[in-house]
């Protein structure tokens, strides 16, 4: 994808339970961060997989907030599924986990300035170490724990600002990470926020991904419940999920 000017850009979507998500690959995503990067205007990333279309559904302010997001990705195998019944038959899977490790990569070639949010206290800070290793260069300015109530918002949003990210990650799952970005939009500052869910757990070491095998069979999920089984309330909001996409009107 030309790198062009994004307020002009054409975006091709499909719509998925009302929300419309973006028909982009994972070297077009980057592109469009390189650009919003670029741009000096800040923008919010989604990375919607069933369970967040779901909670949509339920929540209006979400599901606005997710319609008025700069990029929807398709993450995750009941996204792809979803898109598949209405046509859509090569759109790929483009996940928060893999957006912010593509994203350290940048980083480290051309100096973003990336800040992580979320998680139990000690996990963002550890992921950071290990990215920091695994693509020397990459440029992590800072990170904080995601244990504080949304009162606390606009005062954590000040103390990222102090570190003048490029581009924030944040872990503190659906829909409060994006609640959380949105809020704080003005005062982070950062070009790029990108709601990452788990993420920080699966490069901490804590959650151990699913081999690459299972990830093909899209049973990833499964994998998760079974080396996490309080993730139950996430997965049950699978059977709904598909239940919305057969009976959704065309």
């Amino acid at each position: 994808m030309a790198k062009t000017d994004l307020g002009a850009r054409n975006r091709e979507t499909v719509l998925i339970l009302g929300v419309p998500v973006d028909r982009v690959s994972m070297a077009q995503s980057l592109d469009l961060i390189e650009n919003f990067v670029a741009s000096g205007q800040p923008h919010l990333i989604v990375t919607a997989d069933a369970t967040g279309l779901v909670l949509a559904k339920s929540d209006p302010t979400f599901l606005e907030l997710i319609k008025g997001a700069d990029l929807v990705t398709p993450d995750g195998s009941g996204v792809v599924w979803a898109a598949k019944r209405q046509g859509v038959q090569n759109l790929d899977r483009v996940s928060g986990v893999d957006i912010l490790e593509q994203t350290c990569v940048l980083s480290a070639d051309k100096g973003y300035r990336l800040y992580f949010l979320g998680a139990a206290p000690g996990i963002a800070e550890l992921a950071a170490e290990r990215l920091r290793l695994k693509y020397p260069g990459c440029n992590i300015v800072g990170t904080r724990h995601g244990y504080f109530p949304a009162d606390s918002d606009e005062l954590v949003g000040k103390e990222i600002a102090e570190s003048k990210p490029d581009i924030l990650f944040v872990g503190l799952g659906m829909p409060r990470q994006e609640k959380f970005i949105k809020a704080t939009q003005s005062i982070v500052g950062a070009k790029v926020a990108v709601g990452i869910g788990g993420s920080f757990d699966v490069f901490s070491g804590k959650t151990k991904r699913a081999p690459q095998w299972i990830q093909r069979l899209r049973f990833e999920w499964l994998w998760r419940l079974m080396l996490n089984p309080s993730k139950i309330s996430k997965v049950m909001h699978l059977p709904r999920f598909v239940k919305l996409v057969l009976t959704e009107k065309p």
